[in-house]
């Protein structure tokens, strides 16, 4: 589903990103209150006669804004403290407290028969819940249930097949306390899987699909993740085209948050995710990763799945979905070194290794945070 573009519009994006202890701030600036910071910002105007960018280091921003209008400057220095205010954060209703200080882990569980990674390892509950139990003890810090594929070219299934997959398995995960997400784009599955013991609501459609969704939502007062993906799993991958790659999903993931917000949802429990791989081609994947750090403008988390996707294989040639770890690692690495909170990952143990050791190399030993 691609959202209207706007025009007449300006984008800031983060540039010069550096991880760790810096020694000059009057250079930088901080992303969203983290140990992150920025040297400069892409500045892109959208207008109906096409796109305009310029580069603009922090030093020399005062001297850009006294170039522009006061309505101009005054929108950017806004745009500006979204990217900088510390993120909210995520409180779950089994007294759970999920912060930003280090890269959240989303550890998959998928109970299908089909996924396209791992499809009918885990569907069924004696070998769900050891597996859940090793992404924990890996270092997960949320384990997301999903009973419905939504590969490329997935047939949807049924209310009743999807909540007869995820329900037994979150019903017996739930006596973990341990924070669950439902990865599910229906209102109903949605709804039985909070009752049972899920925390956390993880949606490909952005609450597009089921009109009854955010109301669920909103009742349980649980956290929402909001993807983009343009068209069905059936038909998403079929020529999917964009005016702007950025700019078009930027667009959509701000009108599906405001949506949200004006229904009453609290901000502190919205996550933004761009939906790698769901309705884009391999350069759309690779310019969406690329540029990542433009989503900080919106003012919210950012969720990424990258793990064993198709871009990986494109790029290496790994056709086997178990093969791409080295590209997980590779990409989700990148990713954080551009500040996304969340990363959705199979490996759990390697990705949180390779976080340890980055960390460890970058700071001191005391000052090594995973």
């Amino acid at each position: 589903m691609a959202a209207k573009i706007n025009t007449d519009k300006i984008y800031v994006q983060p540039l010069g990103l550096v991880r760790g202890p810096i020694h000059c701030d009057r250079v930088f600036k901080n992303l969203t209150g983290g140990n992150i910071y920025f040297a400069a910002v892409r500045i892109i105007s959208r207008t109906k006669q096409g796109l305009e960018e310029k580069i603009v280091s922090i030093v020399d921003l005062d001297n850009f804004f006294k170039k522009k209008s006061t309505t101009v400057a005054e929108k950017i220095k806004t745009i500006l403290n979204n990217i900088e205010s510390p993120r909210g954060a995520l409180m779950l209703n089994n007294g759970s407290v999920i912060g930003w200080k280090k890269p959240v882990i989303q550890g998959v569980l998928n109970v299908t028969p089909d996924s396209f990674s791992d499809g009918g390892q885990y569907s069924d509950i004696e070998l769900a819940r050891p597996h859940a139990h090793e992404m924990i003890s890996a270092g997960a810090d949320i384990i997301d249930i999903g009973g419905e594929t939504t590969k490329p070219g997935a047939q949807s299934v049924s209310i009743k097949s999807e909540k007869d997959r995820v329900l037994p398995v979150i019903k017996n995960l739930a006596t973990l306390n341990f924070p669950l997400s439902i990865d599910s784009r229906n209102a109903e599955v949605m709804n039985d899987a909070i009752q049972n013991g899920a925390h956390i609501i993880n949606d490909i459609s952005a609450l597009g699909h089921d009109l009854k969704s955010i109301g669920v939502v909103k009742k349980e007062d649980v956290p929402i993740i909001l993807m983009h993906a343009q068209g069905a799993p059936e038909i998403m991958q079929n020529n999917p085209q964009y005016s702007h790659i950025l700019l078009d999903i930027y667009d959509y993931l701000e009108s599906r948050i405001k949506m949200c917000i004006d229904a009453g949802i609290d901000k502190n429990k919205i996550i933004a995710d761009p939906g790698i791989g769901f309705g884009k081609n391999l350069k759309h994947n690779m310019n969406l990763i690329r540029s990542v750090s433009i989503f900080h403008t919106l003012g919210f988390p950012i969720l990424l799945g990258l793990s064993r996707k198709r871009f990986i294989k494109d790029l290496s040639g790994k056709n086997d979905s178990k093969e791409r770890l080295g590209g997980t690692v590779a990409s989700s690495m990148y990713a954080i070194m551009q500040g996304v909170q969340v990363l959705r990952i199979h490996d759990v143990n390697e990705l949180r290794q390779s976080i340890k050791i980055f960390n460890c190399l970058l700071y001191t030993s005391d000052a090594a945070d995973e």
